[in-house]
């Protein structure tokens, strides 16, 4: 069936096979990348803490805390400028912020592309296979059905191929996009808890 698709779809439908496979590609890699447990550890910030607390926070676990999470680079880049004041230390943690939050919304632009061309990619080979039909109306007349269907099939299909592509992949886009901003969300709420406490304005990490 699928084959029987890419065959009488045209040229066209081959850009949107590989927009297709892309979209997967992405989607697998973003499922795997965004889960909250590997970019928010639970229980990080209380472990970090417990360090401070007890002079157990060297160069080796602060490089470990900066390269085990997301949310441990935060929280390193605060650590790290701690005795420069609380204002130094929270710009630090917006700084490295930004640069995870790029981190997270890798690939996303390329998914969001994806779902806008394909559908415009479908429209094309509407085009196209419209054409076809109005040519061999015009040179054999509408007597021949069986050349008439070929032009008429492959603008079906690459508007079917292109929308398959497209609808599921601007929902999966629209579905990263929200769950980066939640991550983001939460690494903020954490890394303020480590200001606050660090800095005395803040009796419990539980608060």
């Amino acid at each position: 069936m699928l084959f029987d698709v890419i065959k009488n779809g045209g040229f066209v439908i081959w850009p949107i096979v590989i927009c297709s496979v892309i979209a997967l590609i992405i989607c697998i890699e973003r499922f795997w990348t965004l889960r909250k447990s590997r970019i928010t550890p639970k229980h990080l910030v209380a472990q970090v803490w417990g360090w401070i607390k007890n002079n157990q926070l060297d160069k080796k676990k602060l490089k470990s805390l900066k390269e085990s999470s997301p949310l441990g680079e935060i929280l390193a880049a605060g650590i790290v400028n701690h005795s420069h004041g609380r204002e130094t230390m929270k710009e630090a943690i917006r700084d490295s912020g930004r640069q995870v939050v790029v981190n997270l919304d890798r690939f996303l632009n390329t998914l969001g592309t994806i779902a806008v061309i394909t559908p415009l990619l479908g429209l094309l080979g509407t085009v196209i296979g419209m054409i076809k039909v109005f040519t061999v109306i015009t040179m054999q007349g509408v007597g021949d059905a069986s050349a008439l269907a070929g032009g008429i099939s492959e603008a079906l299909l690459t508007t079917a191929a292109g929308l398959t592509v497209a609808i599921p992949a601007l929902i999966f886009h629209r579905y990263f996009e929200r769950k980066v901003d939640e991550l983001v969300v939460i690494m903020e709420e954490e890394a303020l808890k480590m200001v606050e406490v660090l800095h005395g304005e803040r009796d419990t990490l539980d608060k």
